[in-house]
Formats: structure tokens, C-alpha cells, sequence
């Protein structure tokens, strides 16, 4: 029970953190420092286990999937969530199942389109629409859309990531896989950072207290204990159940981002948040034709 709860609460807190986060910290070197000293803690770690380091094919697998995980997706949402509540950054991000599903319709070959599927697919596109179309007449200010756009390629590239991972060389152990791909992500992120000119508008001593504290929160709390509970539950609880954080991550994200941001939760924001988590909750009940497993990397929030 004590790891569901840490991936359900941790992991759907973090998009709290990372908006706490990026009003003070530049988002790309934000995500930087979060992801090469979290990658860097388990990498070091699984070495001093024993663990054989990567092997050159592999850290080209990795880096080529740090760049559409970390930089593309992380990268994003870091960014997307300056102009975008985290709550519903969450929603948008929950859309990742159904991408996922395309994916595996169009460049895995592991699913096939059914009534199920393409009701399910209609439905998250329905909650999308609700929380961006200005025609709607539903109260509150619809989602940014600049943020939004961002936060759909976020999702896409994430989709992307997951069907390249089951064709590409990586490393047999998920710990050393995970923080290999998020060593990777954070020297991408940083060079990211670097060519956007983030290091110039940086001031370490401007930070506040309650921005080094999230980024601390998402390094040792998102990164490491709640991948550390994650990767210990899928080697004792089915796929299934595991999966479940998938839906209730946004719900948390979309309290907490209430509770503790004074976020607006209008008749848009439930309307949208339900149809998208249907829509999650059909596409990940949905029996597959031959069994997909996702590299833990991509669960880590």
C-alpha cells in the first residue's frame, strides 16, 4: 500500500513542484538539474551494486530517447507550465495512453482500431477540445494555447519514445536503464538550456527557498524514491493494477493545484479532467494483441 501511495500522491504532486519551480528557475535548466542529478544519484548507485555501465549502442539508444523523454516531453511540460495551471498540465499529459495506443496501431502493429478503442480515442479528444476551444461557453478561461500545443507534443513525443523503446538496444536492468536514459536527458536538457540563452537570466542567489525545495522534492521524492516504488511494484503486483497511477495522478494534481495554488476549477476543468480520464482509464483496460511492456524511464514523473 505504502508504494501505490507514493507513486499516486509523489508523482501527481510533481506537476505542483515543477510550477512552484518554473516562476523563479528557467524551465529547461530546471528539468536539467532535476534530471542529471537524479539520473546521476542511480547510475552511480547501480555501479557501486556492480551493475555493468551501458554499452556504447546502448548509450546511443538512451540518448536518443533522453531527447524525445526528457527534452521533448519533460522539457515541455516544464515549460508549458509557466503559462498553463498544473492540474490541468496533468489532464493534458494524461492523454499520453491514447497517443500511446495510436502508436502501437501505427508503428508497433500490437493493436488494431475497435468501436472500444476509437469511442475511447474520441472521448479524450472531447476532453482536450473542452478545455481549449474558446467557443464554449462553460466558464472559467480556457487553457492556454500556446501551453496546450506544447503539452499535446509533450504527450506525443512521449508515445513516440514508448514504441521506439521496444525496438532499440538498452540495458537489462530497469534501474540502470532509467538512470542511464535520465543521465542522458539532463546533459541534453542542460545544452538545451544553454542554446535558449537560459543560463543568462539565471541568478542562483534570487532563488526563493520554496523553488530550491521543489526542485529537491522532484530530484529525491519524484525521481528516486517514487521511481524506487515503482519499479518494486511491477516486480510484485500485475501490470494492470500498477497502471492505475495513470488516472489518478491527474485527479491528485488537479486537488493539489486547488488546495495549495488557488488553481480554478470551473464546470471546464471537471468536464475536461472526466472525459480525458475516461478516456485513459478505457484505453488501459483495453486487452492488447500480443503483450507490450513499457520501459520503466517512462513512468517516472
Amino acid at each position: 500500500m505504502l508504494a501505490f501511495a507514493i507513486i499516486y500522491f509523489v508523482w501527481g504532486s510533481t506537476f505542483l513542484a515543477i510550477r512552484i519551480g518554473v516562476r523563479e528557475v528557467p524551465p529547461f535548466l530546471l528539468a536539467a538539474m532535476r534530471f542529471l542529478l537524479a539520473g546521476l544519484a542511480i547510475y552511480l548507485w547501480m555501479r557501486a551494486r556492480g551493475e555493468d555501465p551501458p554499452t556504447a549502442r546502448q548509450w546511443m539508444s538512451a540518448f536518443l530517447l533522453a531527447s524525445l523523454i526528457f527534452v521533448l516531453d519533460y522539457g515541455l511540460l516544464f515549460w508549458a507550465e509557466q503559462r498553463v495551471p498544473s492540474g490541468l498540465a496533468a489532464v493534458m499529459l494524461a492523454t499520453v495512453p491514447a497517443f500511446m495506443a495510436l502508436s502501437e496501431i501505427i508503428i508497433l502493429r500490437t493493436q488494431r482500431i475497435t468501436i472500444r478503442l476509437g469511442l475511447a480515442l474520441l472521448i479524450g479528444l472531447v476532453g482536450v477540445a473542452v478545455l481549449m476551444n474558446h467557443s464554449f461557453n462553460l466558464g472559467g478561461a480556457p487553457i492556454d494555447t500556446a501551453g496546450a500545443i506544447a503539452l499535446i507534443i509533450a504527450a506525443l513525443g512521449w508515445s513516440v519514445a514508448s514504441a521506439l523503446t521496444l525496438k532499440m538496444q538498452l540495458p537489462s536492468s530497469k534501474v540502470m536503464n532509467s538512470g542511464a536514459q535520465m543521465l542522458a536527458g539532463g546533459i541534453l536538457l542542460t545544452l538545451t538550456s544553454a542554446v535558449l540563452g537560459e543560463f543568462r537570466h539565471f541568478h542562483p542567489a534570487t532563488v526563493s527557498r520554496a523553488a530550491w525545495i521543489s526542485l529537491f522534492y522532484l530530484i529525491v521524492a519524484g525521481s528516486i524514491i517514487a521511481f524506487t516504488a515503482y519499479v518494486w511494484l511491477i516486480h510484485h503486483e500485475s501490470p494492470t493494477k500498477v497502471g492505475t497511477y495513470a488516472y489518478v495522478n491527474p485527479v491528485v494534481a488537479v486537488l493539489l493545484g486547488y488546495l495549495f495554488a488557488g488553481e480554478p476549477h470551473g464546470l471546464r476543468t471537471i468536464l475536461g479532467t472526466l472525459f480525458v480520464l475516461i478516456s485513459v482509464v478505457v484505453i488501459t483496460t483495453t486487452r492488447r494483441k500480443t503483450a507490450v511492456t513499457i520501459h520503466a524511464t517512462e513512468e517516472v514523473n
